[in-house]
């Protein structure tokens, strides 16, 4: 099916949201074209394509836009279910779970917009971890990931993260993924690394260190 499809992402590079639509779509083996946005010009395309919110991503399939990453990657997941891996499980009720741990990770790390926001919001990020590291004990039923033996799609969603909690790392000068704490998910940050789906589509840590570093100059009060 993948071969009979014409598949857009409209995005920028650094956002997770967009890396988690990348990291679902090379998972998937899916080819598609990378348009990339400047968020202060927005394209005629990306305003038709979302006139609700005006935001990225947008995947847009065979001429139709489908909005918010969220829905994306479960679009996604439906529509090409015959290829690749399954991000969601047969089951109902673990389908839920995924979601809620999917929903956990945007409200603990994607969630913040003023600077007060965001600096509380990388407390929450710290206390989340552990939380999370019994998540991935009861989620992966004695597996390497959140799917289990496989990726899902609390993988995908905290996997597109990955690259800027390192970018957190450096800056703060303290461990997220500590194996001392957290030994689950410091293994599983190492394990998701090596994936040839997470080497195409996570953003360079150092570009994106140097581009965090540049927003944080320019929103810096002037003398």
């Amino acid at each position: 099916m993948a071969g009979r499809d014409d598949l857009k992402l409209l995005g920028t590079w650094p956002s997770p949201f967009v890396t988690r639509v990348k990291l679902a779509l090379a998972l998937k083996g899916l080819s598609y074209e990378d348009v990339e946005e400047d968020l202060y010009e927005k394209s005629e395309l990306l305003l038709k394509s979302n006139p609700v919110h005006k935001k990225i991503p947008v995947l847009i399939h065979n001429g139709a836009p489908v909005c918010e990453s969220m829905i994306i990657l479960q679009y996604i997941d439906e529509v090409f279910a015959g290829t690749g891996p399954s991000l969601l499980p047969a089951d109902p009720y673990e389908r839920a779970i995924a979601r809620f741990w999917m929903a956990y990770v945007d409200d603990k790390w994607l969630s913040g917009k003023t600077e007060e926001e965001k600096s509380e919001g990388k407390k929450q990020a710290f206390a989340a971890v552990e939380i999370l590291e019994g998540a991935l004990r009861e989620c992966s039923k004695g597996g390497g990931f959140f799917g289990g033996d496989g990726l899902g799609l609390v993988d995908v969603a905290l996997g597109g993260v990955l690259s800027w909690m390192k970018v957190t790392e450096v800056l703060s000068g303290d461990k997220i993924f500590d194996a001392a704490k957290t030994p689950l998910l410091a293994a599983w940050v190492e394990r998701f690394s090596e994936l040839d789906a997470a080497k195409v589509a996570l953003p360079d840590v150092g570009r994106l260190l140097e581009f965090a570093k540049a927003r944080e100059a320019a929103a810096a009060p002037s003398n």
